[in-house]
């Protein structure tokens, strides 16, 4: 048994707990994500433009409710794992591990409750996007739309108790001890596509050129010299910020831990996953508890009405390629500092507002 922060208890895992010295995580606020998918293409041209490679978007931006890559990956898994309870905080249902079929054993000795793709369901990765749940052709208001869609870019969730790591039978992937990264080995993967059928979020991927499986590397290069991953530092949006989320003075860490804005993606699959969302203001509040858990209302509460510090670090989002370690909030600025103390990015916490004279009214 190991403990999940995330559904408030203990729970089923192949192996002991053994959490890394930090952990990779970054915050995605879908509040501004606009579906240009530079993201996307920056991860391709990075990472994944070979041969082999065509159908491989580790970074990828869907439009829900009705987007997904590989198609229909969380309403298939949803399905399958059926209707399970929360109690307050508390997940009382069964995870993948919980869920998996006695009969489908690896060598590890552990599988998870899951299902291997089709190569029809890889082939779209565009599909249903821009497709929202309706039109109102009298408009919408807050709190919540009557008819509603919104991005929601994904990467690997580099998960404290990755359900690939548990099913590999080579035991090919592991988790980095420096930084919580989950990494596929090349020379050890024999491409049983274990971890595809096993990863709830369908993050890694076959490459048939090589005979491997291959998923997103967190841009551990770029990690390992202080900068953000390809993903975050490209974002048009500045929807994303990448930092450490086991660090109490990390902007990632107040985010999760202290504001309570930014939620993991489907807890309940049991994973414990390192990428974490600030939930829409506009879309139905039970798809959001379905998909963010049950803390999607305080989130939404705190986002809407945010104190000082909350403002000035969502101004941290974006502002700078260097993962920022540590913040401060001064009196009208919110500044970042890396891992050595420098400032490495200052910027202001309110936008001024320019009111126009009378006689400069935009007529027209």
């Amino acid at each position: 048994m190991v403990k999940n922060w995330q559904l408030g208890r203990e729970m089923e895992y192949a192996f002991p707990e053994a959490r890394p010295q930090r952990q990779f995580a970054a915050v995605f606020n879908l509040n501004r994500c606009i579906g240009c998918q530079t993201c996307t293409m920056a991860c391709k041209s990075t990472w994944t433009f070979s041969e082999g490679q065509e159908y491989m978007w580790w970074n990828n931006v869907e439009s829900k409710p009705y987007g997904g890559y590989p198609k229909n990956w969380d309403v298939k898994l949803l399905s399958m794992l059926g209707p399970q309870p929360w109690n307050g905080r508390t997940y009382e249902g069964k995870t993948i591990f919980e869920a998996r079929d006695p009969a489908k054993q690896t060598v590890t000795g552990m599988v998870a409750l899951g299902y291997l793709p089709s190569d029809e369901e890889w082939r779209h990765p565009n599909l249903y996007e821009d497709a929202s749940r309706g039109h109102n052709p009298r408009g919408e208001s807050l709190p919540e739309h009557q008819h509603w869609g919104f991005y929601l870019p994904r990467i690997c969730n580099h998960c404290t108790y990755p359900a690939c790591l548990a099913a590999c039978p080579r035991k090919a992937i592991y988790k980095r001890q420096e930084d919580g990264i989950v990494l596929i080995d090349q020379a050890r993967c024999r491409g049983y596509r274990k971890c595809m059928e096993a990863c709830p979020y369908k993050k890694p991927m076959y490459r048939g050129t090589t005979g491997t499986s291959e998923k997103c590397i967190g841009c551990y290069p770029r990690i390992e010299q202080g900068q953000a991953t390809r993903c975050i530092a490209t974002c048009i949006g500045k929807i994303r910020l990448f930092g450490w989320v086991d660090d109490p003075e990390s902007p990632v860490h107040y985010l999760v831990h202290k504001a309570k804005v930014a939620l993991p993606l489907y807890p309940q699959f049991g994973t414990e996953p390192n990428v974490y969302y600030i939930p829409p203001r506009w879309v139905s509040r039970a798809y959001l508890t379905q998909m963010f858990g049950p803390g999607v209302e305080e989130a939404i509460e705190t986002y809407t009405h945010p104190d000082k510090e909350l403002l000035g670090v969502l101004q941290l989002f974006g502002a700078t390629d260097r993962i920022i370690h540590r913040y401060r909030i001064e009196d009208e600025e919110a500044v970042g500092f890396d891992a050595a103390g420098n400032e490495v990015v200052r910027t202001a916490i309110w936008e001024p507002v320019q009111v126009r004279p009378e006689n400069r009214h935009n007529i027209t």
